[in-house]
Formats: C-alpha cells, sequence, structure tokens
C-alpha cells in the first residue's frame, strides 16, 4: 500500500507540476500515447522503488540460466530466435576475453550480442530518430557469483510508452519486441 501510496503522491505531483508548466500540452501528449503506456509506467515505477532507485533495473529485463545452460547453449538459443524473426546478429563484444587479454586474468564471462532488422530500424529512426540512440538491441550474458544471467533493454517500455505509432510500425516493434523476449527466454532456459 505505501508503494501505491507514494505513487499516487509522486504522479499527482508530478501531473501537477507538469499541468502548471505545460499546460494544455501535457494533455495533448498524454493523449498522443500508445495504449499501455501507463501500465508501463507503473512497472517501471514498481521495478525502480524495489531496486532503491537503480534506473538500469527498472529499465531492464533479466533472466537467470537454468542451472546447467552453458554459455554455447545460450548463444544457440539466439541464432535460432534471430532466424525465426528474421533478425541479424550485427556484433559481439566479448568484454571477458578483452579483459583477460589486458589483464593476464581469468574473468567472469561477459560478453554483448547485437541483432537487429535493419528495415525495421530505419523506419522506427524516420518516426523518432532520437531511437539510434538504443541501436542495435543488445543482449548481454555474464557470469555472476549464483551462475549466468542475461540482460537487455525493457523492450516494452521502448514500444509501448512514446508516442502512438503508426499501425504497421507499430506491428514491427513488437515483433521485435518478442523476439528479443525470445531470446532471453529460450536462451536462459538453453532452448534451442
Amino acid at each position: 500500500m505505501a508503494r501505491w501510496t507514494r505513487l499516487a503522491t509522486a504522479t499527482g505531483t508530478a501531473l501537477w507540476l507538469a499541468a502548471a508548466l505545460g499546460g494544455c500540452s501535457t494533455l495533448r501528449t498524454a493523449a498522443n500515447l500508445e495504449s499501455g503506456a501507463g501500465t508501463e509506467a507503473v512497472r517501471m515505477w514498481d521495478r525502480w522503488v524495489d531496486s532503491g532507485g537503480d534506473i538500469a533495473t527498472a529499465t531492464t529485463w533479466e533472466r537467470r540460466a537454468a542451472p546447467g545452460v552453458t554459455v554455447e547453449q545460450i548463444e544457440q538459443a539466439f541464432a535460432s530466435v534471430a532466424a525465426e524473426y528474421n533478425l541479424r546478429a550485427v556484433g559481439e563484444l566479448p568484454l571477458s576475453k578483452e579483459l583477460e587479454a589486458r589483464t593476464g586474468q581469468p574473468q567472469k564471462f561477459l560478453k554483448v550480442y547485437g541483432y537487429c532488422n535493419p528495415s525495421t530500424a530505419r523506419r522506427m529512426l524516420d518516426f523518432s530518430p532520437a531511437m539510434a540512440a538504443y541501436l542495435p538491441c543488445r543482449i548481454t550474458v555474464m557470469e555472476r557469483n549464483d551462475g549466468l544471467w542475461l540482460y537487455t533493454l525493457n523492450m516494452d517500455m521502448m514500444t509501448r510508452m512514446g508516442r502512438r505509432m503508426p499501425a504497421e510500425l507499430r506491428a514491427e516493434t513488437g515483433r521485435v519486441r518478442d523476439a528479443i523476449r525470445a531470446m532471453l527466454d529460450r536462451g536462459a532456459a538453453g532452448e534451442f
């Protein structure tokens, strides 16, 4: 209950401030948002509060890999899902190998994988050029003390919290969202 009280207070304060500063433009903007924007904002708020204010936790999805799942199985799952959804693997950043080369010391596994659908990316950037900062879609696999973890940007935040997209673009970005979510889920399960 305290969380909702904080949210209501913060939301009420934010809305009052926004209305006072922006007037009708704030209301026009709110009316132009994707369906579900408020629900996703509340989810992010809850994650932000639960994490003690860690914005990265609030804006990402994570999965712990099932016991026994290997990096190779995760990578095979990524490749399988990418092929199913017509995404291109556009790069890998093997950070732990780079750190080992620099320090001469063994490192916990850490690698970033990049994926993209070029035509969807182009249409999205035509709609919102600032989205370029979020390209390509990335999934990081990292070894922690309790096993392998997978992290990626919360694609619901990206597809549901912004201004309303044309129907065709919404469908395309939804498909990319589904692909990244499937990579996360199937990678963590070692399913390919």
